[in-house]
């Protein structure tokens, strides 16, 4: 099958070197909504939708890493950014590098955020045993065994209307499209190839993320030349909604001196 890119929506928003920023599963260019007012005033920044994600298409529903590669790269050269900062979280944390990857002659530098690599086999069985509850129990029932390992209970007992409406925004996206970006999440193993990347790196995930957690991510940084590891204490996985000011800070600072 021929892989090709499809004309994802995207938006603009702020002045200075650009900053590419791809979002997780079941999300939206929203996700970066906290995020976005302190880096428009370093960033000229380029949110967008993966393909079958809010108000992007889809031409077909098993596409794969790769083909949301070439998404990316197709709205770069939309934008007439010769060379750009790339950061993504989760499945997004692993676009932004394997775009790094194909695309090194586009890319100062990468943030991945809330990713993973060097999965355990048990680690790899567990990802699976969520996607397996779906397909048998349906991604609504199943959804709420994620609230907790996404957001601190903190965080669900005083901000229960930023954790529904994530929930609600996974129940909205097409099924179909869901399933397959969460199987793309759970096949993909960056770890063979992030000695590849040749652009630095930051490594941001969250002290108490269970799936992409601080031992994960710094075999990861092990494996990278040019890397940075910072773990945030206390968060989970959604930390873009939780922790929106320490990842931005983050950024910036990290993007700022490349």
């Amino acid at each position: 099958m021929t892989i090709s890119a499809v004309n994802c929506h995207y938006s603009i928003t702020g002045s200075g070197p650009p900053l590419f920023l791809t979002h997780g599963i079941g999300a939206a260019e929203d996700a970066w909504r906290f995020m976005l007012p302190t880096l428009a005033k370093y960033f000229t920044v380029v949110t967008y939708d993966l393909r079958g994600h809010g108000k992007s298409p889809v031409s077909h529903k098993n596409f794969t890493l790769d083909e949301l590669v070439l998404d990316l790269e197709k709205i770069r050269e939309k934008t007439k950014f010769e060379k750009a900062y790339f950061a993504g979280h989760s499945l997004g944390g692993m676009i932004a590098p394997a775009y790094a990857v194909k695309f090194p002659q586009h890319t100062i530098s990468v943030g991945l955020l809330s990713t993973v690599a060097g999965r355990s086999e048990e680690d790899s069985k567990k990802v699976w045993s969520v996607i397996h509850a779906m397909e048998k129990n349906g991604i609504e029932k199943t959804l709420n065994t994620l609230t907790n390992r996404w957001f601190t209970d903190e965080f669900i007992k005083n901000k229960p209307d930023l954790v529904e409406r994530r929930l609600k925004q996974v129940v909205d996206t097409d099924p179909e499209v869901f399933l397959n970006v969460f199987k793309i999440y759970a096949n993909t193993e960056m770890f063979p190839w992030l000695k590849n990347i040749s652009k630095p790196c930051l490594l941001l995930t969250g002290e108490n993320d269970a799936g992409c957690s601080p031992k994960h991510n710094e075999k990861m940084s092990n494996e990278i030349k040019d890397s940075k590891l910072i773990i945030l204490p206390k968060y989970k996985h959604s930390f873009l909604i939780e922790a929106p000011d320490e990842v931005t800070e983050n950024l910036i600072n990290f993007f700022s001196n490349e």
